[in-house]
């Protein structure tokens, strides 16, 4: 089975630094990738490079068996790769409508005319608990809020990949449990995850497989229960003795 989204060989160098070092990962259609590691191991590069934000060194990224290394952030995104920012960043001065509006006009299919762009927009702000707050100024939002708007955004371009990049940091632990949710059934409907994020029993309760990486290279990468329990990973990721 064709992978939908994989790195083969990928590093990636800013000068002589090598912040990430041979990565080879697959995520197969209709899963959920979890990816930990400390900071500064790598985790949001390889987020920046499968989204077409950075170009790897060397290797290659590919999209369903395609060849999109050098394919800017765009494109991939009319492709149907989305992704969230670790610091939300809504257009302040418009509505939370407007807000996801943008994603659905300039986001997968930029074809559609503006009735089916209003009702990608709406289902969007549906499936992430933001109807309500449809006419509120982005600006007026909560922390829980903006998140929920970035995943609006994304979601309105109608992905087949979502890549989250910690979006539960910062918030409660009941705000955390409620975004929880609301991913989980995301990657219900059928979406393609790929989330790094810091809170482990987040990424728990919802991916079905963990990457654990450190100084940019793959520490270990299967079941999710069995990754945390390794003494490798939890040496470089929690401390562990």
């Amino acid at each position: 089975m064709t992978a939908l989204l994989e790195l083969v060989g990928v590093s990636k160098q800013f000068g002589t630094l090598t912040v990430l070092d041979s990565l080879n990962v697959s995520v197969q259609q209709g899963t959920a990738l979890g990816i930990v590691g400390p900071n500064g191991a790598g985790k949001t590069t390889m987020l920046n490079i499968l989204a077409g934000d950075l170009t790897p060194t060397h290797g290659k990224v590919l999209f369903d068996g395609t060849d999109i290394t050098n394919m800017p952030s765009h494109e991939r995104c009319q492709l149907g790769i989305g992704r969230t920012s670790q610091i939300p960043r809504p257009f302040e001065g418009l509505t939370v409508f407007e807000n996801v509006l943008v994603g659905a006009t300039f986001g997968r299919d930029k074809a559609r005319v503006k009735t089916m762009q209003h009702e990608a927009s709406m289902n969007a702000l549906d499936r992430v608990g933001m109807t309500g707050k449809a006419n509120v100024l982005a600006g007026r939002l909560t922390l829980l809020e903006r998140k929920r708007l970035e995943l609006g955004r994304a979601l309105a371009l109608e992905p087949s990949v979502l890549l989250l990049d910690e979006i539960a940091g910062g918030l409660t632990e009941m705000e955390v449990l409620e975004l929880v949710d609301t991913i989980a059934s995301i990657q219900q409907s059928g979406v393609t995850l790929v989330w790094i994020e810091h809170i482990v029993h987040a990424l728990l309760k919802v991916v079905d497989q963990l990457l654990a990486i450190d100084y940019g290279k793959m520490l270990m990468i299967g079941d999710p229960q069995t990754v945390m329990a390794s003494p490798a990973v939890q040496n470089v990721y929690m401390g562990a003795e």
